[in-house]
C-alpha cells in the first residue's frame, strides 16, 4: 500500500468493523497457510493501539487475522515511551500506513479515574496517566464519562503526533495516524 495506503488501511478496517457488526464475518487469514506465508516476515496493515479490556479484541472487531494488525494494548489505551517506540517500529521498520488509537465506551480505567479514588498499587499509575483527560473533559460539557473516554483517545493521538519519528512520517504523507472509538454494546467502531 503506498501513496494512500493509510486511507486504503482504514477502509479495511472499518468494512471489516461492518462485516463484524452484520454478523458476516470472513475470519480472514486464520489459516495454517496463512501462518506459513507470515512464519519469516510480518507486514501488518495497520497499528492498533487499544485497552487490554478484553471485550475490545481488534483482530475480531475488524474481522481480520493473523499477520494484519500490530496491537498494542494496555489499560486505558495509553501512551508512554514503550508503546509510542512500538509503534514507530511499525511504522518504520514494517511500513505500517496506518495507526488507530481505539478507545471504548465502559471503559473501567477511564472510570477509575473519574472516581478520584486511590490504589495503593500500580493501578494508580493508570488513574494518574488518564486524570489529565478526565479534567479537560470536565470543561466539555455534556456526559463527562462519554467526553473522557474521547478526550483520553484524542490526548494519546496528540502524544504520538509529537513524537518525531512518526511526526516525520505524518508530515511525508506516509502515515495516518487517528483516533476511535468502539461502542461495546453495538459493536460499532466510529473513527474521531
Amino acid at each position: 500500500m503506498t501513496g494512500t495506503g493509510g486511507e486504503q488501511a482504514l477502509r479495511m478496517l472499518l468494512e471489516g468493523n461492518r462485516r463484524f457488526i452484520d454478523e458476516r464475518c470472513e475470519n480472514p487469514n486464520r489459516t495454517a497457510q496463512r501462518r506459513s506465508e507470515i512464519l519469516s516476515a510480518q507486514k501488518p496493515f495497520a497499528v492498533v493501539i487499544t485497552c487490554s479490556d478484553s471485550r475490545v479484541p481488534p483482530e475480531i472487531i475488524f474481522d481480520v487475522g493473523l499477520g494484519d494488525l500490530f496491537v498494542i494494548r494496555n489499560a486505558g489505551n495509553l501512551i508512554d515511551d514503550f508503546v509510542a517506540g512500538s509503534c514507530e517500529y511499525a511504522v518504520r521498520h514494517l511500513g505500517v500506513p496506518l495507526v488507530v488509537v481505539l478507545g471504548h465506551t465502559e471503559c473501567g480505567a477511564v472510570h477509575a479515574a473519574l472516581s478520584g479514588g486511590r490504589e495503593d498499587c500500580k493501578i494508580q499509575v493508570v488513574i494518574d496517566a488518564i486524570r489529565p483527560a478526565v479534567e479537560e473533559a470536565r470543561r466539555c460539557g455534556g456526559d463527562l464519562y462519554a467526553n473522557a473516554i474521547r478526550v483520553n483517545v484524542e490526548r494519546a493521538v496528540g502524544q504520538l503526533a509529537a513524537e518525531p519519528g512518526l511526526r516525520r512520517a505524518i508530515d511525508e504523507g506516509t502515515l495516518i495516524l487517528t483516533g476511535a472509538l468502539y461502542d461495546l454494546e453495538s459493536g460499532i467502531v466510529e473513527v474521531i
